[in-house]
């Protein structure tokens, strides 16, 4: 039921998220909507109520960094009763070790690739900015002086009013016991005291998440645990304002994984170094039955002690102080950290808005209400997206142990490439047992099992001459990547490609739903391939896809992961059928010039170029395999991507493997995959462009097609076509050889940051080291000098012409 003020909602819990959520949604005009919390407002007994507050901008994902950063620029310009609902004293992050430091050089280049203000201090700066801190024991500091302390439940009740006075309801003490469904979607909130008709639900109940989750049939991946956060008493040296106020900048020693904060003469203590404390939701208190609130369990003193001690090494005056109160507060993890956001497919109208941390409330409150309210946020939400998930993810001991390694991993130094550990191995391909016996060291993406190199390539590294790359690019890289590459380009090599998810599209209205979901012309023979694009309405570039229409109603469609397959499946009418394939079927990448040469001996069908055309798909037998390849190449080399079912696939393999010896063959990893892309411009969709970009920006507008009818974005398209675009992804050439970067580092014109790294990577072929990088147009001519900020060096580059290898694809059209 839509009136004039929108659909029903109906928000469960009235923290910081839900409050933020009812003011943007109010403020966007659906003002039919009410708030209910099991609790009082606006105290309510969740993690906002005891949250100290803390906002740190600055963080890998630049999403979450504009989040944050929205959310200090609304809480500043908020006030309850003329209090202010946000207090800028900045943010101070210490290193006390060299690895820190170099570590907060990379987080200073992240603050400006996203925008943030951001300085590095010397030990007497940092001294000059908290008097406390022992000097000595201090290599620098990263200062963010627009980060600060948000007053969470004055923001809350600040916030609420705004809504109130637009129309939104809040109901205290109703405990929500059910959510109805009618006809696969929500219809009405069970409360305590009655029930409340809704055609929207969002739960943002924070650690109950996963009871609210439960209650509509919708699993939450998420996992409430403890942290431990104490109050000193007098610390001589403090601020000492009054009414918990706060001067110097919130301090961060993440080496001792702890932070500090003033509490008018006092200091308040958090610590991520004690063990795990996951909590078990059937054993929290009600808040009628809690001796303080819900969130808030018995501190454990035992737990603090190395804390303490660490503590006071850095502040000595703590030496004087104790602990005067403590407690152990829950607060939610996910098995990636990352914030859980959107609309469940299973039952229509439930959403959720969970594993949100005040930093970044106000930011995902509004991200929501677009979505809700305009279908699409102005922030790429895809990493927070609910759907992100794989199903062996969502089992509830993984969500246990990655979301418990994510709390141990909150201060830590994590490279962008490094794994976690365990549960592993999750998924394996067929070739799983062979890649094992060549030594493939593996890293892991969506629970596959993925090889970087092979140590039997090891023997082909001996005549290589590489540039010394630094430290941090040397992490999770191998020469050997550069032996796989070399091979691939000179002679041939065998990729697995299992991982990548596919879809059977197929039915009588297949193809008149591709052409509506994607940019590219889809009315094509069966045998053909197309390059195409999944946009949102405004034209932003929701995922890349290879499509090869195998029958008049059947399609392969290799896409980038879980959030394609959702996106088509909410979309997809009753004759159309959409299935996820990757599980029974496998995929081995042939490439090289010799790839010819090793397939055609074992298939009687026509793998010559007059006989299997450049993008073109043909089932065949190889080996008495029956396969599906298709002529496409995403390292630039002739070759095929072949497609069997799962439990003949180590037969393939090793008939590849075999016949392939004469001709030098190599299994190849994706160190090596990710280099050979670079150099021929391929873009890795979430890596190089999202939803923010649209195809003409991003260098793909060779996949749009605006005269083949109607298809979502198209409006959107039309309007940019003409318009020379304001931004470009373009190639980098870094002017030394030995510069290897990783990605998300700023590009500096005229000592001004005006872009960032998407991918990076060496190119063995070209002998360059490759960074791809958004610019402003103006600065994305080739011939531009830039330079890369690299752990606070500034590395010259240059912009060149894409692409940077067989310009002419004279390789890969052989």
């Amino acid at each position: 039921m839509t009136s004039s003020a929108g659909p029903r909602v109906v928000i469960i819990g009235a923290g910081i998220v839900g409050c933020a959520l009812a003011d943007e949604l109010t403020e966007r005009g659906w003002t039919n909507v009410t708030v209910v919390e099991q609790g009082p407002l606006f105290a309510t007994g969740g993690s906002t109520s005891h949250a100290p507050g803390l906002v740190f901008c600055t963080n890998p994902s630049k999403s979450l960094t504009e989040f944050a950063d929205y959310t200090v620029r609304k809480y500043r310009e908020l006030r309850l009763d003329g209090a202010p609902c946000f207090l800028p004293i900045g943010g101070l992050e210490l290193a006390t070790t060299t690895a820190r430091w170099d570590d907060l050089k990379r987080k200073h280049g992240l603050a400006q690739s996203w925008g943030v203000r951001s300085e590095l201090l010397d030990p007497q700066e940092c001294a000059r900015l908290w008097p406390l801190v022992d000097r000595d024991r201090v290599v620098g500091g990263f200062h963010t002086p627009d980060d600060g302390l948000a007053k969470a439940l004055r923001a809350c009740e600040a916030q609420a009013r705004r809504a109130i006075e637009r129309g939104a309801v809040f109901l205290a003490h109703h405990e929500v016991v059910d959510i109805e469904q009618r006809g696969g979607r929500v219809s009405a909130v069970v409360t305590s005291r009655g029930a409340l008709p809704a055609d929207v639900v969002v739960s943002a109940a924070g650690l109950w998440g996963p009871k609210i989750g439960r209650m509509a049939g919708v699993h939450v991946p998420l996992l409430p645990m403890a942290h431990q956060y104490a109050k000193t008493s007098h610390v001589v040296g403090t601020s000492g304002l009054p009414d918990d106020g706060a001067q110097r900048p919130i301090l961060r020693h993440q080496d001792a994984d702890l932070y500090f904060r003033e509490h008018g003469d006092r200091l308040g203590i958090g610590s991520y170094a004690h063990r795990p404390m996951p909590v078990d939701l059937d054993e929290v208190l009600s808040p009628d039955a809690a001796p303080v609130m819900p969130s808030m369990l018995e501190f454990t003193p035992v737990d603090f002690d190395p804390a303490w001690r660490d503590a006071v090494a850095l502040l000595p005056a703590l030496a004087d102080a104790e602990v005067e109160e403590g407690f152990n507060g829950i607060m939610s993890f996910t098995p990636d950290g990352m914030p859980l956001v959107g609309e469940s497919r299973e039952v229509a109208g439930f959403w959720l808005a969970e594993a949100v941390w005040v930093t970044h409330s106000a930011g995902v409150a509004r991200a929501v209400a677009e979505l809700l309210v305009e279908g699409r946020s102005t922030v790429d939400v895809h990493e927070c997206d609910v759907h992100r998930f794989e199903d062996v993810q969502l089992d509830p001991d993984y969500v246990r142990e990655r979301s418990t390694r994510a709390f141990v991993e909150v201060y830590d130094v994590v490279h962008p490439l490094q794994p976690a550990e365990q549960p592993r191995p999750l998924r394996v391909s067929p070739f799983y047992p062979r890649q094992r016996e060549l030594g493939a060291f593996f890293l892991e993406a969506g629970g596959w099992e993925r090889p970087h190199w092979y140590e039997a390539n090891a023997e082909h590294t001996a005549d290589l001459h590489l540039p010394q790359r630094g430290e941090w690019a040397s992490r999770y890289w191998s020469p050997i990547a550069a032996a796989e590459a070399l091979a691939t380009r000179e002679r041939v090599a065998l990729y697995d490609m299992t991982p990548l998810k596919r879809l059977e599209i197929s039915g009588p209205g297949a193809l008149e739903f591709l052409q509506r979901m994607t940019t590219n012309q889809m009315a094509v023979r069966p045998g053909t391939v197309r390059y195409t694009l999944l946009l949102d309405e405004a034209g932003g570039v929701r995922s890349d896809l290879t499509v090869a229409r195998l029958d008049d109603d059947r399609f392969q469609v290799g896409v980038n992961g879980n959030l394609d397959l959702d996106w088509f499946l909410r979309h997809a009418p009753r004759e159309v059928s959409v299935r996820d394939i990757t599980a029974g079927t496998c995929c081995v990448g042939v490439w090289g010039p010799r790839a010819r040469d090793l397939v055609q001996p074992l298939t009687r069908d026509d793998f010559s170029h007059r006989g299997f055309g450049y993008f073109k798909a043909k089932r065949a037998r190889i080996a008495g395999v029956a396969v599906t390849a298709m002529r496409v190449s995403y390292v630039g080399e002739l070759g095929w991507e072949i497609y069997a079912d799962a439990d003949v696939g180590l037969r393939l393999w090793d008939a590849l493997w075999t016949a392939g010896q004469e001709f030098g063959v190599v299994a190849g990893g994706r160190s090596a995959f990710n280099s050979l892309r670079l150099e021929k411009g391929y873009r890795a969709w979430g890596t190089d462009m999202t939803p923010e970009h649209n195809p003409y920006e991003a260098g793909l507008g060779f996949a749009v097609r605006l005269d083949k009818g109607d298809f979502v974005g198209r409006s959107a398209l039309v309007e940019l076509a003409d318009q020379p675009p304001r931004r470009r992804l373009v190639p980098l050439l870094m002017d030394r050889p030995e510069h290897v970067v990783m990605g998300k580092e700023p590009v500096r014109v005229n000592d001004a940051a005006v872009g960032y790294v998407t991918s990076a990577a060496y190119g063995y072929t070209i002998g360059h080291s490759i960074a791809y990088a958004w610019l402003p147009s103006r600065y994305a001519e080739p011939g531009t000098p830039v330079h890369v900020e690299y752990f606070g060096e500034q590395l010259p580059a240059t912009v060149a012409a894409e692409p940077l290898f067989d310009p002419r694809m004279e390789r890969i059209r052989c």
